[in-house]
């Protein structure tokens, strides 16, 4: 029935997404607001056929950061990147450059304040991640990164990259962990969208001005034992996902 359920979702998304896709373009000419609202729309109709279909929904635990906040979460599925989009606003998304060569979803991404990331520059991309981070700060915005730097399969060992430090250092704002377990619904390269209620949850702040190294083992601590404790708790909530 999972599979069924999960291939009737991928027709009706796709075609969602061709729709509103098409429907857009005259967007990609206007403001980046314009954009900005327009996806927060697909994403909802994204999570409503989720729900519907599936029987998959979220929920968040813990207090949302709000205004210019550095934001680390753990990263297990595409769920949680549609997820952040309602709940954070208007993210400044940290990610890699190549996201915004894909045509249509690519030239949309762009267009919503991401700061992008060739990761093949080194040091002068760190650089320039710090400078984009500030400048979204400077705007109100929070600043959104995966320290992993891409999606992880649940209970994988953990592989936190310090650039997340250098962004700490250089913002000197408050940095927010956030665990989660998605990754037990809809897991990386996974087909399968398991019914149940997935959970990101907001840790306590990790204030400015810890040393680099203090603060990156603080960070992991945080996130990795957080997310290892919903891992539990979903899997025992409902047992079918193992």
């Amino acid at each position: 029935m999972t599979a069924f359920r999960s291939a009737v979702f991928f027709v009706l998304f796709q075609l969602w997404t061709i729709t509103l896709g098409t429907l857009y373009l005259p967007l990609l000419a206007g403001p980046n607001r314009l954009v900005g609202m327009a996806a927060t729309f697909w994403v909802r109709g994204t999570f409503l056929l989720l729900r519907l279909i599936c029987g998959l929904s979220w929920q968040v635990r813990g207090t949302v950061p709000q205004g210019p906040v550095l934001v680390a979460s753990k990263h297990q599925s595409t769920l949680e990147t549609f997820a952040f989009r309602l709940i954070l606003g208007e993210p400044a998304v940290i990610l890699k450059q190549e996201l915004l060569k894909i045509p249509f979803f690519g030239w949309y991404l762009a267009k919503t304040g991401v700061i992008a990331i060739d990761r093949a520059a080194g040091t002068k991309a760190l650089k320039e991640m710090v400078k984009g981070a500030a400048s979204a700060v400077e705007q109100g915005r929070p600043v959104l990164i995966f320290p992993e730097g891409h999606r992880q399969p649940v209970g994988a060992p953990p592989d936190y990259h310090t650039g997340i430090a250098m962004i700490y250092s250089g913002l000197n704002i408050p940095c927010v962990p956030a665990a989660l377990n998605t990754g037990l619904f809809w897991g990386r390269g996974s087909f399968g969208k398991r019914p149940g209620v997935a959970t990101i949850h907001f840790l306590d702040p990790i204030a400015p001005g810890m040393d680099r190294k203090a603060f990156m083992a603080e960070l992991q601590r945080q996130i990795e034992t957080a997310s290892d404790a919903l891992a539990a708790e979903a899997r025992q909530t409902w047992p079918s996902l193992g």
